[in-house]
């Protein structure tokens, strides 16, 4: 997985400069979201790659909107009226489960009273053009092990009208297969395009 740097110069780059870079992007015109696949354990190279990369895709007139995850996250949590503090509370006082119902408490808030498709969608300017404006999703690991990005791809559907990526961290698992993290069990249901 050491390949993501020329991976994001050479084939995502050249991608992101097209004047339409959706059909590039998918193979679907209702989606145009294709999948950067990273090792979590580059997180941090990778944000310092995207910043100049961003950098460059705006000298040649494009407008990158970063959207982050875990932003998101804690809005939609805020936005609940449920605080990270009150979270790690009931986590110890649950004791050895205590993970998996806080887990279950995060992916019912990302789901149901503030979901994470929408916030992630309401970051796009109403006056977004395809032709110049990028969403880049990023940060997506903080959603582990609470909420599958699968989930939140599949919702994009006919919503996402720019051209998007999101940046994921895992592993392709043969034949067609995303772990999420590394961790989780593969899912085989992405339609998004992996790059």
């Amino acid at each position: 997985m050491n390949d993501w740097k020329s991976r994001l110069r050479d084939t995502l780059e050249p991608i992101l400069t097209k004047q339409d870079p959706r059909p590039d992007i998918s193979a679907y015109k209702d989606m145009p979201l294709c999948i950067f696949l990273y090792d979590p354990a580059a997180e941090f190279e990778l944000r310092q790659e995207l910043s100049l990369l961003q950098t460059r895709l705006e000298q040649k007139g494009k407008r990158i909107i970063r959207v982050s995850l875990m932003d998101c996250m804690i809005e939609a949590l805020t936005n609940a009226g449920v605080s990270p503090e009150e979270l790690v509370e009931n986590e110890v006082m649950l004791g050895h489960n205590g993970h998996q119902t806080v887990a279950q408490t995060i992916h019912q808030v990302l789901s149901e009273y503030s979901p994470l498709d929408q916030l992630v969608l309401s970051k796009v300017p109403d006056n977004a053009d395809p032709h110049r404006d990028i969403l880049w999703i990023t940060r997506a690991g903080a959603l582990y092990p609470c909420y599958r990005t699968s989930t939140l791809v599949e919702h994009f559907q006919a919503k996402l009208e720019i051209p998007g990526v999101l940046f994921y961290p895992g592993e392709i698992i043969p034949p067609a297969g995303l772990s999420f993290m590394g961790v989780h069990d593969a899912e085989h249901n992405y339609r998004a395009k992996l790059l």
